[in-house]
């Protein structure tokens, strides 16, 4: 949907195939992490207004029994918020009210496939037929053969908590040798992505909620006291990267694209940014689904897309060994990073706009 609002925008005509019916796609439950440069491109794209986010003023980074932490802040780069937390079935209705409003047909229950190429004329797994120029793929996964995959061997476990003191909007990323944790502040309480291993799953999905948070305090430690937690979910994590994002009038952007550990929030604002540079490329072309038009954006995406997952994927591997030599190297690296406000504010540009630090 916001793929379609931005190419509406640039003169760019569009059509939506959803594989569910119009009204699941609202009940998603997960919350969503926006930086500063996302909520500028849902402004952009006219779905900001009347969310009710909440601001992330500052970022506290920190290892368990290591020293060193690095804490960013938006005061510190004279911006309002570093990020947004936000439900995804907040966001879901403001963009699907966008899409009606701007006349853009959507077409329930008709999944598109990713073979044959899409040319003009040609039909899409026999369910769909479809003239266009271009089919950009913006939901699902890189499945097995289309590029790199990797299992982390781990679970996010997501809920709601309460805590008996206000959050001051400060998130917090805490890495631990069973994984990291993360409490993201939503309304009066935190959102939290709890890391733990597949073969502990079934374990910790099976505590009450006394238990779940007596882990949970262990694990985060007692800057916060967890009062309550509402009911679990839990998503396989692994990496999932298409090298190349472009075929024959084809487009992969977003999970199509690449699917990322949680860590650091990296994965729908990088999807977002992909939508941003593709509607700057397709306006005003005359064959959107020309090889050249598609190269060109696959070039402009390349840095941004290999930073993000280089990114992820090194916090997985640097802070996962309990390793006491590394474990002081990480805190020295921690807090290295946060006496050198230069080094500071340019790891903070690139998660908040990407590789080229948009804007």
């Amino acid at each position: 949907m916001a793929l379609a609002l931005a190419l509406k925008i640039h003169g760019v005509d569009t059509e939506i195939f959803e594989a569910r019916e119009r009204a699941a796609v609202r009940n998603d439950p997960r919350v969503l992490a926006l930086s500063d440069g996302a909520r500028q491109i849902l402004e952009w794209l006219g779905v900001w207004s009347g969310l009710s986010a909440t601001p992330i003023a500052s970022i506290h980074i920190s290892q368990r029994g290591g020293l060193g932490r690095t804490l960013l802040r938006a005061a510190e780069m004279d911006l309002k918020a570093l990020g947004w937390v936000l439900p995804a079935s907040e966001l879901i209705p403001a963009l699907d009210a966008a899409v009606s409003a701007a006349g853009i047909a959507y077409h329930e229950g008709a999944r598109v496939g990713a073979a044959p190429p899409c040319v003009p004329g040609t039909p899409l797994r026999g369910q769909v037929t479809a003239g266009f120029a271009l089919t950009a793929f913006a939901e699902g996964r890189v499945e097995p053969g289309a590029g790199t995959l990797r299992d982390y061997g781990q679970h996010a476990v997501l809920c709601h908590v309460s805590v008996a003191e206000p959050h001051r909007n400060v998130a917090w990323e805490r890495f631990t040798d069973e994984g990291p944790v993360a409490l993201l502040p939503l309304g009066a309480g935190y959102s939290v992505v709890l890391t733990c291993a597949d073969e502990i799953l079934d374990e910790v999905k099976a505590l009450d909620d006394a238990a779940f948070l007596d882990l949970l305090q262990r694990r985060f430690g007692t800057r916060h006291r967890f009062t309550a937690a509402t009911a679990r979910v839990a998503y396989p994590l692994g990496l999932r990267y298409r090298p190349d994002p472009v075929g024959e009038r084809q487009v992969w952007i977003g999970n199509a694209a690449q699917t990322l550990h949680p860590v650091a929030g990296q994965g729908f604002n990088l999807a977002l940014r992909d939508i941003w540079e593709l509607a700057q490329t397709l306006g005003g072309v005359a064959d959107p689904g020309a090889p050249e038009v598609l190269a060109a954006y696959a070039r402009g995406r390349r840095m941004d897309r290999r930073g993000a997952i280089g990114f992820t994927d090194l916090l997985i591997d640097g802070f996962a060994p309990d390793f006491a030599p590394l474990r002081h190297l990480r805190g020295g690296g921690l807090l290295a990073l946060d006496l050198l406000p230069p080094l500071r504010a340019f790891v903070a540009r690139r998660m908040i706009f990407g590789a080229r630090a948009w804007p």
